[in-house]
Parts: C-alpha cells; sequence; structure tokens
C-alpha cells in the first residue's frame, strides 16, 4: 500500500516538474521571438535594391531575359546586406 502511493506521488511529482520545465521554455522562446528583428547590415529594402542594381546594369547590351535574371540576383543579393 505505501509501495503504492510513494509510486503514485512520485509520478505525479514527475508530471509536474515536466509541465513546469515546458512553461519556461514556452516563455523564454516567447521572450526571443517577441519585439523587433534584427537589422542586418548592408540591407537594403526592394525598391532601393530595385534602384541600385538598376544603375549598376547601366546601359548593358543583353536580352531582356538575362537582365531580369541578373536584376533578380543582385536585389537578392542587396535585400540580404551583401
Amino acid at each position: 500500500m505505501i509501495k503504492m502511493f510513494s509510486t503514485i506521488a512520485v509520478t505525479g511529482l514527475m508530471a509536474l516538474a515536466m509541465t513546469g520545465v515546458s512553461q519556461a521554455q514556452e516563455r523564454t522562446f516567447r521572450k526571443m521571438t517577441s519585439g523587433q528583428p534584427a537589422a542586418l547590415q548592408g540591407a537594403m529594402t526592394q525598391s532601393q535594391a530595385r534602384k541600385a542594381c538598376r544603375m549598376e546594369m547601366g546601359r548593358s547590351r543583353e536580352s531582356k531575359s538575362a537582365i531580369n535574371k541578373k536584376m533578380r540576383t543582385c536585389m537578392d543579393l542587396k535585400m540580404n546586406g551583401n
């Protein structure tokens, strides 16, 4: 009888401890993900990147599809801070 009560008590304490840990992890995660995202150094907005890439491309004499591919690549790099 005593063994059964101690087993139930230990099981209850383990369950209580596990919920406490998960709640603490959830609070920590919420603190980490709340607020403003970290700004990337040198990153541009889409319009800024488009203008800068257009200036870089200048008057290139390539096909429209080639220029579009290069523009997309250039804008991705500039928007990611590279």
